[in-house]
This record gives C-alpha cells, sequence and structure tokens, in this order.
C-alpha cells in the first residue's frame, strides 16, 4: 500500500508517522511519500520519519520529494495537510480581523473566509494531478477549513473524504472521564466542521445506552474548563459543543481576550523552530513531547483508522468524517458537507454514508443552516474571485452579519491577500 502526504515539510507530519508505525498491523503501508516545496524542511521530517519508522522495527520504506507528480504516482490514498502562506498568513488571519471588533481565528470568521480563498484553488489543482496520477486514489483532506474544501473536492468530482481531530479527541477525553475504552465510545456527533455539538456519548455503539446526562452530571465542571465554556451553558444545551463554538457563544469576551495576549500564530511559530532544531537531532528516533503542544492531538490515529477502512478492511466501521449530506440533515442542501458518523468500512469504494440524525432543535439546525449559506457563498468566492463576493460572503457570516463591518472587512482581507489571490 502506497500513501502520499502532501504537505510532508509540516511540523505535524511525525505526530501521523509516529501512528502508521505503530499501528501497521491496521494500516500496513509498504511506502510512504512526504511531498514538500521545503526541500530544508522536508529533509529533517524524513530522515526523523526514517528513524521512527526503524525504531517501531516498521518494515515500510519512506521518501520524500518536492515533485508532486511523481511523489501521488501509484498512491492509493494521498493526505493533504498543507497551509497556504504558511504561519505569516495565518498570523495576519487572527490580526486584521480585531481591527474591526472581529474574532481573529483561521478557520472561522472573516480570517477562516481569507484561508478559504487561499486554499480551495490550490488543494483542487493538487487533486487534478492526484487523479492524472492515480485516478484510484483516495483523498483525505485534513487541510482547514476542512469543510469549504472537501466540499470542493466533491462537487469537482474527486474522491475525497474530509478529516477532523475534534470528534476523536472528544471520544478519548469522554472515555478517560467514564473510564471505558475509547473503542466502547461513540459519540452522536452531528454537524458542520468545526461547528458541532455531541447529542449523545454511548457504550459500545451508535445504540449503545447514553451516558451523556452522566457525563454532565459528574463531570460537567471538566468538560466545560476544557471548552472554556461556563458549566451553566453546558446544562442548558443539554449537549457538549465542539471548542469553537465559543466564538459564537462567547464571541465579544473571546475578542476581548485575543486582544491582550500572544496570537496562536506567533505561539506555534516559535514552536515550529523548537521541533525544527529537535527534529534535526540524529538520536532523535520518536515524536517529542514538544509536539503534543502544536496541535493536531490523535490526528494520526484517526487518519490511519480513515485510510485503513476507506482501502480495506482495517480500522473501525463507523467514524466521523466530512463527507456529503445527502439528506442526512433535511434543512440542508444534499450537496453540503457535513460532520458526522458515518459507514466507511464496506462501502465497496462508494464512500462514507452518514448514519441517519435524529431531528434537530431549531436552535441548532437554525446555526448550522446560517454557516451553509455563508459557506455556500464562500465556496463561490474561492473559485471565482471577486470584491462582491467575498463582501457578500461576509455579510452572510454569524460572526459579521453587518454591512459597514463587511466591507472594512473585506478590504482588510483583500489587502492581505494580495498575493495569493491573482484576480484581488
Amino acid at each position: 500500500m502506497k500513501l502520499a502526504v502532501v504537505g510532508g515539510g509540516s511540523t505535524y507530519t511525525p505526530e501521523l508517522i509516529d501512528g502508521f508505525a505503530r499501528l501497521r498491523d491496521t494500516l500496513p503501508v509498504s511506502e510512504l511519500v512526504l511531498i514538500d516545496p521545503a526541500a530544508e524542511r522536508l529533509e529533517l521530517i524524513g530522515g526523523l520519519a526514517r528513524r521512527i519508522f526503524a525504531r517501531q522495527g516498521h518494515p515500510g520504506r519512506v521518501t520524500t520529494t518536492a515533485d508532486l507528480d511523481a511523489g501521488v504516482e501509484g498512491a492509493d490514498a494521498v493526505l493533504i495537510q498543507l497551509r497556504v502562506g504558511g504561519q505569516a498568513a495565518r498570523l495576519r488571519d487572527e490580526t486584521w480581523p480585531l481591527e474591526c471588533g472581529c474574532v481573529g481565528q483561521e478557520t472561522t470568521g472573516a480570517g477562516g473566509l481569507a484561508k478559504a480563498l487561499r486554499t480551495v484553488p490550490v488543494v483542487l489543482d493538487i487533486a487534478e494531478r492526484v487523479r492524472r496520477a492515480s485516478p484510484d486514489a483516495w483523498i483525505i483532506d485534513f487541510t482547514n477549513p476542512v469543510g469549504i474544501v472537501t466540499r470542493a473536492l466533491l462537487q469537482a468530482g474527486h474522491k475525497a473524504v474530509g478529516l477532523c481531530n475534534v470528534a476523536i479527541g472528544f471520544q478519548r477525553k469522554f472515555a478517560a472521564l467514564l473510564e471505558l475504552a475509547p473503542a466502547d465510545v461513540h459519540l452522536d456527533h452531528v454537524g458542520l466542521n468545526h461547528l458541532t455539538w455531541e447529542f449523545g456519548v454511548r457504550r459500545g455503539g451508535p445504540d449503545g445506552e447514553d451516558l451523556l446526562a452522566r457525563l454532565l452530571a459528574d463531570h460537567g465542571e471538566a468538560v466545560a474548563a476544557d471548552l472554556h465554556l461556563p458549566r451553566a451553558v453546558l446544562d442548558r444545551l443539554g449537549v457538549v459543543p465542539s471548542y469553537y463554538l465559543r466564538y459564537f457563544y462567547a464571541h465579544d469576551e473571546v475578542v476581548r481576550e485575543l486582544g491582550t495576549k500572544p496570537s496562536r500564530a506567533a505561539e506555534v511559530a516559535a514552536m515550529e523552530r523548537e521541533l525544527l532544531a529537535l527534529y534535526g537531532d540524529p538520536a532523535l528516533d520518536e515524536k517529542p513531547a514538544l509536539l503534543a503542544k502544536r496541535g493536531g492531538a490523535f490526528y494520526s490515529e484517526a487518519a490511519v483508522d480513515l485510510a485503513a477502512s476507506l482501502l480495506g478492511d482495517g480500522g473501525p466501521a463507523v467514524q466521523v468524517v466530512n463527507t456529503r449530506n445527502d439528506g442526512t440533515l433535511p434543512f440542508l442542501p444534499d450537496d453540503a458537507v457535513i460532520e458526522v458518523q458515518a459507514h466507511v468500512r464496506g462501502t465497496n469504494g462508494s464512500g462514507p454514508r452518514p448514519l441517519p440524525v435524529p431531528r434537530l432543535d431549531p436552535l441548532f439546525a437554525g446555526l448550522l443552516s446560517h454557516v451553509t449559506a455563508y459557506e455556500d457563498l464562500a465556496l463561490d468566492a474561492a473559485l471565482r474571485g471577486g470584491r462582491d463576493r467575498v463582501f457578500k460572503a461576509l455579510l452572510a457570516h454569524p460572526l459579521v452579519g453587518q454591512f459597514d463591518l463587511a466591507e472594512g472587512l473585506t478590504d482588510r482581507l483583500l489587502a492581505h491577500n494580495k498575493e495569493h489571490l491573482p484576480w484581488a
């Protein structure tokens, strides 16, 4: 089995390598190709990847290349984990929205739109080259904003699935709190990427006993603290929102906080410099502890499970993925991309099939509809460009929604992204 990782020079990659090495019985990789134009970073991480494989006794071969077409040729699956513009673009995404009193974040709000505009055309170009080189390969997208990027891929006819680590992170945390094995915890996870709620925490599987009420009663304070939300919010909602819901439920509080502390992008950039220095140590043959602070927890396990299920008989039969709605949430268009539990293994190569979802309260359905409308407009702007399309997408976003704000944010977005948006 050949896997290719586009963006293999990312400091995330050793997390992925560690999972491939440990879980080789689930996903028997014979060749792993790391693809990245950043030659110096790529060689550092490629060397560490080989040492991790050797330490774990993995027989697979790790190669590196800057040649995308050669790297993906013959691949069974291609993982895309790139950041157009690097941490410098992320820093801008987190900064200029604050000038308008709006949240500065790389996956939602105005910063999230900027990232989508930069990213969608690049990922679509990569996907077309994958299709030419390996027409049967699955594309697994871990590139944010995952929902919009995956929707672009699916609308262009690619064999693509979006992946996020929010659900597996909740599964592991809840399992620890409930003293269960992670495999025995099934989440009723519903929403859009970075806009989800856990409507149930079930023992054993989709039809198992729902332990959500017990989780909130016994561990509500710990869960709320982890989300940086008041315990009362969880009690009144009766569900567990993802931590990205804080940008909606406590927007003004978050904006005040962001204005008084270093940006996450600055923290990550400093961390990356330290990680790259560690990766260059020829004695290092495991992922360093510092990587846990970089983000992407459990990404490797989620990626291994998904690839194994798409390509064979390994991995869980049901997993949380980003895929077409196709009537699962009847108030959204069929071509919307939702993040839900889906049958992945045993679909005969047709891709994920979402599990049925109970009718959602308007409190949740309304916000999902609102953000889906924004995503429609964001994707249109990413595909066709134009200041007016950017403005309309911002005006439609529930974290913006005002004419003057949308105007000011549009001007700033275009000014800060000219090098990545030829039409601007």
